[in-house]
């Protein structure tokens, strides 16, 4: 494949949300393009197109902030070689072809096919961090988790339980239970016909730690059935708005509220981040995580791809192929 690249337009992006053309130079310093094979969809993407994202970039912009492919060429004081099959996290996936600072991309391995790539990094990156390092999950303890057969959802669900912990999973329906229980919950609870979560999760035993991508009403449920030091873990809104939490109850049970935005710590502590990615592509060659990827669509169908993410009929990711 031709690597010198003198500029190129991309323009593929029929039934996106939000379309636009984006010109592409030869890499700079520190920059690596990236010839894209798929990309994943992502909450943050629907959040962005209202302009309701922390991060939301000015428009037009080409969506998508996952996606794997091959490196095409590489700018100075750059180490990935062009051929180099990489996974990357940066804004504007859903194209054949996209610069992004090489900081923002890293080898997968040779086992991992692009769209498990694609979908790998914010989802497991975002359980396996707000678990381990934020919550300090530990084996015997019980973990709740709302949302469990989504794309976050599921990849705590996995985690939680490849950690030893008891895992209690919270989804919509029995279809999705049943891909919560095979990524290893050990109890389910179904949130379409459950009438009082809080008292369900309480007959369950209570639990230790609650990872919340939904918010909303289920968040506060699940807040009341922390045990005294209990950590409750602030991922994201599905539901629409931030749970009313407790705080009184939070000081009286000395339970801890850790909010947790993965992209965030790019600055925070980027050594921590890529210390953790790490960790998570050693646990995938181990044969300990098995991502799911619920959908596969083609680039035209970008906007069938995020009604199921709008309307959460997905399980797991869904992936665009490029």
């Amino acid at each position: 494949m031709n690597t010198t690249w003198k500029m190129m337009q991309i323009n593929k992006m029929a039934g996106s949300p939000v379309a636009g053309r984006l010109s592409l130079a030869a890499p700079g310093p520190g920059e690596v393009l990236v010839g894209l094979r798929a990309a994943a969809l992502n909450f943050a993407d629907l959040l962005m197109t209202k302009g309701q994202y922390q991060e939301t970039p000015p428009l037009p912009f080409i969506p998508g902030l996952e996606g794997a492919g091959e490196v095409l060429a590489a700018g100075e004081g750059v180490a990935l070689a062009p051929g180099t099959r990489v996974v990357v996290q940066g804004q504007g996936t859903m194209a054949e072809a996209n610069l992004f600072p090489a900081e923002s991309c890293h080898p997968i391995p040779d086992a991992m096919s692009y769209d498990e790539a694609a979908g790998f990094l914010i989802a497991y990156g975002t359980s396996h961090f707000a678990l381990t390092l934020r919550a300090g999950l530990r084996a015997g303890e019980t973990l709740a988790v709302l949302g469990a057969a989504g794309g976050v959802g599921l990849t705590a669900v996995e985690i939680g339980a490849a950690l030893g912990a008891r895992v209690i999973a919270v989804a919509r329906g029995a279809d999705k239970l049943a891909v919560a229980r095979a990524a290893g919950a050990t109890d389910c609870i179904d949130s379409e016909t459950c009438p009082d979560l809080r008292a369900a999760l309480r007959e369950l035993g209570g639990v230790d730690v609650v990872y919340d991508p939904v918010g909303d009403a289920p968040g506060e449920a699940a807040f009341g059935a922390l045990r005294p030091g209990g950590r409750f873990l602030v991922i994201g809104f599905a539901g629409g708005k931030p749970p009313a939490l407790p705080l009184n109850h939070a000081l009286v049970k000395n339970i801890a509220i850790h909010g947790f935005y993965w992209g965030g710590y790019r600055k925070l502590d980027p050594g921590l981040l890529r210390q953790d990615i790490a960790a998570l592509f050693a646990l995938y060659e181990q044969g300990r995580l098995r991502p799911h990827v619920g959908a596969t669509l083609p680039l035209d169908r970008l906007a069938e791809g995020y009604d199921l993410l709008a309307s959460r009929r997905s399980t797991g990711k869904v992936i665009v192929s490029i």
